[in-house]
């Protein structure tokens, strides 16, 4: 286990030479600015495997392809079945372009199945669509899949988001149903809508309402109520801005692409709202809402170690949290490898698919929690081997997490350095997946 032991040891050196006296003012002085800061927790690097791993943690190196057919596919998004079947869809296209699936019914361990039969109206998908269990007081359930009708250059877009609803499990979905198209008095153009979705609370108990999130192109951020009616029919609230209050750091950041964290591993009473940051000129930030998001704290920046683009948040059996995201660093060392390749002015480079681990209270606390993972390596051109610097076309992770505990994870991006075009600047992407069992992770590299 020596190389195992040697990129352990690496990291816990740099943790405690580079970030000790940091963190402990982060820990004392939670709203202190985190800007330019490097991560200072372990980062385990799965991307690839050393020869010494015994059997049973082989797994955690491997990925699994779902979708290689073409040139570009990415963005995709999970459901876990209810036979534990795991449902995956993705557009055929950057964003826009028809809704695909894949199904794995092994746990995330191949794809091979697809629903048959899917609906007409997602043929014309404008966006990268989002899919999500709802679950009612009656005990009933229902899927949705949501697709916003983006506008794309040099192409003409109706507005509104889509709606599509399946009460078998996926087997069969309902056409796109439209809301705030430009045909009504409200119109709104969303983009990834809806990118979270979060069951709302009234008197401290669940009710059968669901707020949904998505931004515009001037990165406004909006909420949405969703509601059945007597008949069973969506309905959706007027989208409303919840952040004008800070619309300044709304604009400085292009805060879009939220996601939304119910406190107490899901059921307490407490909401944490996380950013992408898509003028890369601050870190992720978060925000908190004591009344099921009717108002929101100001926002703050993250610490580094969670700091990122369309970040997807599931807990884990033990309470903790695991966080998938498009790893964006802005500290000295993702500056300096700027540089290096020719970037000075950017300032920022990715590590690409990354997973955090760390629990609600890191984010409540401004802590760094608890280790990072690097999941697989996206390739820049000229890369031959994984490295600190990754392809930033990455991330939008559809992540289920099995019964065992393991998170079974997918995304998308250049997984092979010979994917590159001859041009030396176009590449194909692939959507993939990978199984992590923290409690295996932990083990096989002595994180305590």
């Amino acid at each position: 286990m020596a190389n195992l032991t040697k990129i352990v040891a690496a990291a816990a050196t740099v943790s405690a030479a580079a970030g000790a006296t940091v963190l402990a003012a982060r820990v004392a002085n939670p709203k202190m600015a985190f800007r330019g800061k490097d991560y200072t927790i372990p980062e385990v690097d799965l991307s690839v495997m050393p020869k010494d791993v015994p059997e049973e943690y082989k797994y955690l190196f491997e990925q699994v392809v779902i979708e290689d057919s073409g040139d570009y596919y990415a963005h995709p998004d999970s459901v876990l079945l209810k036979n534990n079947n795991i449902l995956t869809f993705y557009p055929a296209g950057h964003g826009k372009g028809a809704i695909l699936n894949k199904v794995s019914v092994d746990g995330g361990k191949s794809y091979s199945e697809t629903i048959k039969n899917t609906p007409k109206s997602w043929e014309k998908s404008l966006e990268t669509p989002t899919v999500y269990r709802l679950e009612f007081k009656d005990g009933s359930e229902k899927l949705i899949l949501i697709s916003g009708n983006a506008k794309w250059p040099n192409m003409s877009t109706p507005g509104g988001f889509n709606c599509s609803i399946s009460e078998d499990e996926g087997q069969t979905w309902s056409e796109f149903k439209t809301f705030f198209d430009k045909t009504t008095s409200t119109p709104v153009v969303p983009i990834v809508a809806m990118a979270s979705l979060t069951r709302l609370k009234e008197n401290g108990e669940f009710v059968d309402k669901w707020m949904g999130f998505f931004h515009d192109s001037k990165f406004n951020n909006y909420k949405t109520i969703l509601t059945f009616n007597v008949n069973g029919d969506m309905e959706w609230s007027t989208p409303e801005r919840y952040f004008s209050r800070y619309s300044l750091t709304e604009k400085i950041s292009n805060m879009c692409e939220v996601e939304v964290i119910r406190s107490k591993g899901g059921k307490g009473g407490e909401l944490a709202l996380i950013t992408r940051s898509n003028t890369k000129k601050m870190n992720s930030l978060i925000s908190f809402s004591q009344d099921e998001g009717k108002n929101w704290s100001k926002p703050r920046e993250l610490p580094a170690a969670i700091s990122g683009e369309r970040l997807k948040a599931d807990y884990l059996d033990d309470g903790r949290l695991f966080i998938v995201f498009r790893s964006i660093e802005r500290g000295p060392r993702a500056a300096a490898a700027a540089k290096t390749k020719g970037e000075k002015q950017r300032g920022w480079m990715s590590e690409g698919w990354v997973a955090w681990v760390g629990t609600y209270e890191d984010l409540k606390n401004g802590t760094e929690g608890q280790y990072r993972i690097k999941l697989a390596h996206t390739y820049l051109n000229g890369q031959k081997e994984p490295e600190y610097s990754a392809n930033a076309d990455t991330g939008y992770c559809g992540t289920v997490v099995m019964p065992d505990g393991t998170v079974v994870t997918s995304t998308y991006g250049c997984f092979d350095p010979n994917k590159y075009t001859l041009d030396s600047k176009k590449y194909r992407t692939s959507i993939v997946s990978k199984r992590v069992n923290v409690k295996d992770v932990e083990a096989l590299f002595n994180l305590k």
